[in-house]
């Protein structure tokens, strides 16, 4: 089940390591979908539960991307209390927030937003987006020619090498299944 505090958090703790708290919207998203699949291929999961597709840039994570495209609405779902509003195409860390607040994120959450900050934050965001459409490095995507295409889960795990990727991501999904109706029957 989405969680979207904690994908302004997962944001937020990316944007936090430059001097200015910032990140280019373009560069969050894609390191978003980085992180999702650094702990797919560590953890054999994904940070965020959600679907993600193959758009004319790369790679997105398409309910974060919605959040970060202020299709939703930020102040009721808690996004809001992490990040500034859009602009510029800049997102914002909240000047009150500190590691002490990001506390939706696991230490194997961290571990793999620092590997991924380790690998991709010196780099700018045309330089990851080209990065991400290279076969060699995200062969899961697939140009969508204008549109945008459902990466499926078993996809991901099995281009980074999870062993039995199709009942692991069937796994995955039967959970947030579970957790949506639970959170229905509440």
């Amino acid at each position: 089940m989405y969680n979207p505090v904690k994908a302004a958090q997962v944001i937020a703790y990316l944007a936090c390591k430059v001097p200015n708290r910032t990140l280019d919207v373009l560069k969050a998203i894609k390191l978003v979908y980085l992180a999702d699949r650094e702990s797919i291929t560590t953890f054999g999961a994904p940070i965020l539960d959600e679907r993600r597709v193959s758009m004319p840039h790369g790679p997105v994570n398409s309910v974060t991307y919605s959040h970060i495209n202020g299709e939703r609405d930020l102040d009721a779902c808690g996004w809001s209390a992490f990040l500034e509003d859009r602009a510029n195409h800049q997102l914002a860390v909240k000047a009150d927030v500190t590691d002490d607040d990001l506390d939706e994120l696991s230490e194997a959450d961290i571990q793999c937003l620092d590997a991924v900050w380790e690998k991709f934050g010196h780099m700018g965001k045309w330089d990851i987006v080209d990065w991400t459409h290279r076969r060699e490095n995200v062969p899961e995507w697939e140009d969508p020619h204008g549109s945008s295409e459902t990466i499926p889960l078993e996809r991901i795990m099995s281009m980074v090498g999870v062993e039995n990727a199709v009942a692991q991501s069937a796994m995955i999904d039967d959970h947030a299944r579970i957790a949506h109706l639970m959170v229905k029957l509440a």
